[in-house]
């Protein structure tokens, strides 16, 4: 989804490059017993989807600590963590990663008594080839369900920012030296992304354990609410799950991306203000199905909630021959049902919510008629598993083109707080039972 412009300065705002002496490292925690393989399955607790940089976008790291803060959904005995250089083109050293959980919630402080070196095949520093993904040793950190974890990475060497999550509405931290053990560190930078780290799975010995996949755009993403708060619908979902017994067993990941679209990759019309910033909205949900939801861990179900970009982007931020029908939309849709359902998920549809009057220029009639073609179908054809009608929770009843006023943000497309929370509470619980 266009993206709003102070969005844009955080998320672009490179990281500054000191090259100071190295703190010194406190000692390790002592070494917990690994989880048995036999004794547990793993199950995705937090995700997000990497995308690539904008050529005009630079953020290098050097001899620096990235400190990254992220929520996890389920709970567990164990953790492991995913790092990725898939979309770098040279190998990303990581010279030493460690998780904690927090102290405190400015995200800057750990609780040493947490305080976990990562091991990848036994080493504490490895390196990920350029356009490759990196899955870690299991570290024996027990994490509660709606906890959050700390992971600290050192940079030893000049680092490239070329894989990231552009908009975390989380706020993260660069510090100079390795300070990945520190209990605290003193901040050189502060980002809104996510770099490197795209996911989190958790050991647990649930026999019925499940990752519920959130394939989105900005409105999955978590545009417009609050930073910090973890008020992103499928956070506020996951938080129901956690208050039904019968549903703890479930993560939920979140796999939206600002301004992506089901069938284009980004592609900004030359000279236009969208090149320093369309890299951020990702590859098409139809090319990044494999990598952000077949491949995640213990996937179960799927929902998408795809296409208000595919309307609105052609003409705006992207070519307008790329403009898109609404049975092009619906033949989307239905490859991506068929191929989770080749992967045995359980895939449910959610309907595009309205955007009249929006602040970027997507709204005009046709638009809407082909929204309302496109939800018509999801309701009625019987193509998905189940519809999640989303698009019936936000609109406003005398104007069901418009966001009810309670629940936008302000641009009249992206929820606010209250919109997410009518979102998570328009999903039928049933569904994963």
């Amino acid at each position: 989804m266009a993206l709003l412009a102070s969005l844009l300065v955080l998320a672009a705002a490179p990281a500054t490059a000191a090259t100071p002496k190295a703190a010194t490292p406190k000692a390790a925690a002592p070494k917990a017993a690994a989880p048995k393989a036999a004794t547990c399955s793993w199950t995705g607790s937090w995700a997000t989807a990497p995308t690539s940089t904008p050529p005009t976008v630079v953020t290098v790291f050097e001899k620096q600590t990235i400190r990254q803060t992220v929520h996890l959904s389920s709970g567990g005995g164990a953790v492991r963590i995913r790092l990725s250089n898939e979309f770098g083109d040279q190998p990303l050293v990581i010279g030493e990663a460690r998780v904690a959980r927090p102290a405190g919630s400015d995200g800057q402080r750990i609780d040493p008594r947490t305080d976990h070196r990562v091991t990848f095949g036994g080493r504490t520093s490895v390196t990920v080839p350029a356009g490759a993904p990196l899955l870690s040793d299991p570290v024996a950190l027990p994490v509660p369900a709606g906890g959050d974890l700390v992971v600290s990475l050192y940079l030893p060497r000049r680092t490239p920012g070329s894989t990231l999550h552009a908009f975390s509405f989380q706020h993260n931290f660069v510090a100079a030296g390795n300070a990945t053990a520190s209990a605290a560190i003193r901040p050189t930078a502060t980002m809104d992304a996510w770099y490197f780290l795209t996911g989190v799975s958790v050991a647990s010995k649930e026999r019925r354990a499940a990752s519920v996949i959130a394939l989105g755009d900005s409105i999955t993403d978590g545009a417009n609410t609050t930073p910090n708060a973890d008020h992103r619908w499928p956070d506020l979902l996951a938080r129901t799950f956690r208050d039904h017994a019968g549903l703890r067993r479930l993560g939920v990941l979140n796999a939206g991306i600002s301004g992506n679209r089901l069938l284009h990759d980004p592609n900004p019309p030359a000279g236009s203000d969208a090149e320093s910033y369309a890299a951020f909205f990702g590859q098409s949900a139809l090319r990044r199905f494999d990598r952000d939801v077949a491949a995640q861990p213990d996937a179960r179900y799927l929902v998408v909630l795809l296409g208000v970009n595919d309307l609105g982007h052609p003409g705006t931020t992207a070519p307008a021959s790329e403009k898109v029908s609404a049975a092009d939309i619906i033949e989307g849709h239905r490859q991506l049902i068929a191929r989770a359902h080749d992967r045995g998920l359980k895939v449910y549809g959610a309907t595009i919510t309205p955007f009249k009057d929006d602040t970027f220029g997507f709204y005009n009639p046709e638009n809407e008629a082909a929204r309302q073609t496109v939800n018509r179908w999801i309701r009625t054809s019987g193509a998905y598993d189940a519809v999640i009608d989303f698009d019936a929770a936000l609109r406003d009843p005398r104007h069901p083109d418009r966001l009810l006023a309670r629940y936008d943000s302000g641009d009249h497309l992206h929820p606010n707080d209250a919109g997410t929370s009518a979102m998570a509470a328009a999903v039928p619980l049933r569904l994963f039972r």
